[in-house]
């Protein structure tokens, strides 16, 4: 990887990989997979800590790490609950949303750090955007990638808005090894399939406008939609660990959705004053830019901008301009 291309000059020090140990809420210990790269040798800064969505790792972060670090934050991405090298609790339960914000809080407290600026794409979006309601006193700052601040959608609204559980991948998620049956043999299909850059959404082919509230359950079926944007030999990184971790992990996040809104109302609805940046992706087909139109009622200093011609897996396809906006939003608001 060059990381010039991606608007790197400096890199501070390699990334590590560690293990940190930490307790949730409910007293269970989670053992998680971090990759670190510590770029604030004097502790000046807070750490910024990257969450990943659905189905990646922290490797989908592998762009943004050496970038931050080089403007001078230590950079810190998880593989999250449920996902590669960190632990993957059974029941279900262990996959509500403030278990994953405890996780992430955890990763402060093994660095001695009393506040970090916390990022998330997609799923780890929603972590990102609850942490600071759930976790006030420990954030300084939210950074959303494509996913904005909104309450959870319930199975209750997306039935009544797709009616059949097959034809929303967010309600075929929800019986427990029905996704997993169909996935878990499949990992080289969802990856060389899916993790694709964006295309005009106006101009949608049959086959996206036919599978694309769930492509998951037609993997089989379905061409590779939009150009190639990552590597083979990344590709071929997903392929084998979710080969051999399966896709229920992430999953049981999906399964949480109508305890999460239950639990925590007030997650998409709350005010939040600390700095926040959104960074929209123009062609993400599931967390479209206008779905951020509301935020700024909600987040008194939010900063938006929309990636041009990028998909929903922009901190891969488009690393430069997202770590151009990422690293001078750091840089302004932090230094």
């Amino acid at each position: 990887m060059d990381l010039r291309s991606v608007g790197v000059d400096l890199v501070v020090s390699e990334p590590q990989v560690r293990n940190i140990s930490t307790t949730d809420g409910s007293g269970r210990s989670v053992s998680l997979q971090v990759t670190v790269v510590d770029g604030d040798t004097e502790r000046r800064r807070p750490p910024v800590v990257f969450c990943h969505g659905f189905p990646e790792l922290a490797h989908s972060w592998r762009y943004q790490l050496p970038a931050v670090a080089a403007a001078g934050f230590t950079a810190v991405a998880p593989d999250m609950r449920g996902y590669g090298e960190t632990d993957a609790p059974d029941d279900v339960d262990a996959y509500r949303i403030d278990r994953l914000t405890d996780d992430v809080v955890g990763i402060l407290d093994a660095l001695d750090a009393p506040t970090g600026i916390v990022v998330g794409h997609d799923w780890g979006g929603f972590v990102a955007w609850a942490a600071p309601v759930l976790h006030p006193d420990r954030w300084a700052g939210v950074v959303g990638v494509c996913t904005p601040y909104l309450p959870f959608p319930t199975t209750e609204v997306l039935r009544s808005l797709f009616g059949d559980d097959e034809a929303m991948y967010m309600l075929w998620f929800q019986e427990r090894g029905v996704a997993e049956a169909v996935l878990d043999p499949r990992a080289e299909a969802v990856f060389t399939k899916l993790l694709r850059g964006g295309i005009d959404l106006s101009s949608v082919g049959p086959d996206l406008a036919r599978f694309g509230a769930n492509p998951f359950l037609h993997i089989d079926e379905l061409e590779p939609i939009g150009p190639e944007i990552v590597d083979p030999a990344d590709v071929a990184h997903y392929v084998e660990v979710f080969a051999r971790t399966g896709f229920a992990g992430g999953i049981n996040w999906y399964r949480n959705i109508d305890a999460n809104a239950a639990r925590f109302p007030q997650l998409g609805t709350a005010p939040l004053t600390l700095p926040a940046l959104m960074l929209c992706a123009e062609w993400d087909p599931a967390l479209r830019p206008e779905l951020a139109a509301g935020m700024p009622a909600l987040c008194s200093d939010l900063e938006t901008h929309v990636i041009p011609g990028a998909g929903h897996w922009v901190q891969q396809e488009a690393p430069a301009a997202v770590n151009s906006l990422l690293v001078d939003w750091l840089l302004r608001r932090f230094s």
